[in-house]
C-alpha cells in the first residue's frame, strides 16, 4: 500500500498510459526513450558526484593549491564551461536538430568521464571537467528535443516524466558510485559511468525519429542575443530563470562540503563515500516521489504557491543540517528537502516550456541549463569559501538562507494570471489524459 492515494495514482496511470497502444502516438514512443536516457545518463553522472571532493583529495595537488579549494573547482570548472557553451548548443538544436545535441553529449560525455579515470592531480581532473562542461548538457539537450516533439497540452506531463528519470537517477547514482569506490576504487566507477552514456547515446541514435524543420520565428535577427531577446521579453521567461538561479546556488553550495562533512562527523575508516551517497540519494528520491503530487496540487492551487511552499520546506530542512552531531541524523533533513525540492524544480521546467514559443525550445532550454550552469559555477567555490572562512557547518546555513529568499522569490515575482493557469502546469494532464 502506498502511503498516499495520490502518489500510487499517479505513478499508476503512467505505467498504464505507456502499455496502451491507443494512447501511446509517436511523442510517447520518444518519451519513453528520453526517459531511459535521462535515468541512464544520471545514473552515470550522479555516480561520480559523492567522491569528487575525496579523489580530488587522493589525487593532490601538483601546485600547493588547498585541498578545499580545488574541491570546489572540480564543480565549478564544469559548471563555468557549460554555462558558456548551453547556449551556443541551444541555438545550433534550433537550427540543425535536438537528437543531434543529445548524441553530442552522450558520446562526448562518455569519452570525458572516461579520461578522468586517468587523471594524475586534482588539476588534470578541473581541467577534464571543464572539457567535460563544454561539450556534455544531456539534460537540456532531452528536455528541448522533448518539447519540441510534445503537444503543447501534455508538455507538463513529458517535463514531470523526464524529471521522475532524472531524479530517479540521481538518487540511485550516489548510492551506486559511492558503494563502487569503497570497494573497488575510483577508476571503476568512471569505467561504468562511461559505458552508460555510451549505451544512452546508441538508444537514441538508433530509436529516436525526428522530423527537425527549420522553423520560421518571424523577421528578428536570427543570432544568439536576438534568440534570447525573444525569450527574455515574454512573461515569466526571466522569474523563471531567476528562480532556477537561486535555487541552483543554494543546492549546489553544499555539493563539495557534503562528504568532508561526513567525513568529519564520522570515525575514522568509515565508509565515507556510501554514506555521501546514500544523503545525496535519499534527497533525490525524496523529489521524485513528490513530483507528481506536488504537480497535481499545483493545479487546484496555483503554482507560484507550490513553489513558494516547496522552496519553503526545502529551506527550512537545509538550515538544521547545519546543527547535526552524527551522520544520521542528515539522511531525515535531506529527505524533507528533497521533498520541498520534488515541487520546485519540475514546476520551472513545466513554465518555462508554456512561458516559450515553438521553436524555441533548443534556445529556451541551453539558456535555462546556462543560467543553472552560472550558479553551479559560482555556488560550490562559495560553499568552500564560507567552510574555510567560517567552517563546514556555516555553508549549510547559507544554503539553507538562499532557499528562503528563493522561497520569497518565487511567492512575489510569478505571474499570478500565468502560474495559477492549470494548462501550463506540471500535472494538467494527469486529470484529462495521463498525468504531469
Amino acid at each position: 500500500m502506498c502511503a498516499q492515494r495520490g502518489i500510487c495514482e499517479y505513478y499508476f496511470t503512467l505505467t498504464m498510459a505507456d502499455l496502451n497502444p491507443d494512447q501511446n502516438p509517436a511523442w510517447r514512443r520518444t518519451l519513453s526513450i528520453l526517459f531511459f536516457t535521462q535515468l541512464a545518463t544520471a545514473v552515470g553522472f550522479s555516480s561520480i558526484f559523492p567522491f569528487l571532493p575525496l579523489y580530488v583529495e587522493s589525487l593532490g595537488s601538483s601546485t600547493g593549491i588547498n585541498i578545499e579549494l580545488l574541491a570546489g573547482g572540480v564543480y565549478s570548472a564544469q559548471a563555468v564551461t557549460m554555462m558558456i557553451a548551453s547556449p551556443i548548443w541551444g541555438m545550433i538544436a534550433d537550427r540543425y536538430g535536438r537528437k543531434l545535441m543529445i548524441q553530442r553529449a552522450s558520446f562526448g560525455g562518455a569519452f570525458v568521464i572516461l579520461l578522468m579515470a586517468f587523471a594524475q592531480s586534482a588539476e588534470q581532473l578541473i581541467a577534464l571537467r571543464a572539457l567535460q562542461g563544454l561539450i556534455s548538457g544531456t539534460v537540456a539537450a532531452n528536455s528541448a528535443l522533448m518539447a519540441a516533439q510534445t503537444p503543447r497540452k501534455h508538455t507538463g506531463y513529458a517535463m514531470g516524466m523526464l524529471q521522475v528519470g532524472l531524479g530517479a537517477g540521481v538518487a540511485l547514482g550516489p548510492l551506486l558510485g559511492g558503494l563502487l569506490a569503497d570497494r573497488l576504487g575510483y577508476a571503476p566507477t568512471f569505467y561504468a559511468t562511461a559505458l552508460l552514456l555510451l549505451l544512452a547515446g546508441l538508444v537514441v541514435h538508433f530509436g529516436v525519429e525526428e522530423e527537425f524543420h527549420l522553423p520560421a520565428l518571424g523577421d528578428g535577427p536570427h543570432t544568439l542575443l536576438g534568440d534570447w531577446r525573444v525569450l527574455l521579453a515574454q512573461t515569466g521567461v526571466r522569474q523563471t530563470y531567476s528562480l532556477s538561479f537561486l535555487s541552483q546556488l543554494s543546492r549546489m553550495m553544499m555539493i563539495p562540503i557534503t562528504p568532508l562533512f561526513v567525513q568529519e562527523l564520522m570515525a575514522p575508516g568509515a565508509s565515507v563515500n556510501t554514506y555521501t551517497g546514500l544523503i545525496i540519494g535519499i534527497s533525490s528520491a525524496a523529489m521524485t516521489v513528490s513530483a507528481g503530487p506536488l504537480g497535481r496540487a499545483g493545479d487546484r492551487r496555483g503554482q507560484r504557491r507550490v513553489a513558494a511552499w516547496s522552496a519553503l520546506l526545502a529551506g527550512l530542512f537545509y538550515v538544521p543540517q547545519a546543527l547535526v552531531s552524527h551522520a544520521w541524523q542528515l539522511l531525515p533533513l535531506a529527505a524533507i528537502a528533497g521533498l520541498g525540492m520534488g515541487g520546485l524544480l519540475p514546476t520551472l521546467g513545466a513554465l518555462l516550456a508554456r512561458y516559450t514559443r515553438e521553436g524555441q525550445e533548443g534556445a529556451a532550454f541551453g539558456l535555462y541549463n546556462a543560467v543553472r550552469a552560472a550558479a553551479s559555477s559560482v555556488a560550490p567555490m562559495l560553499g568552500s569559501a564560507i567552510a574555510l572562512i567560517f567552517g563546514l557547518r556555516a555553508a549549510f546555513l547559507a544554503a539553507g538562507v538562499v532557499m528562503l529568499v528563493t522561497a520569497a522569490y518565487a511567492r512575489v515575482a510569478l505571474p499570478p494570471s500565468l502560474a495559477k493557469d492549470g494548462s501550463t502546469s506540471a500535472a494538467a494532464v494527469l486529470g484529462s489524459d495521463i498525468n504531469p
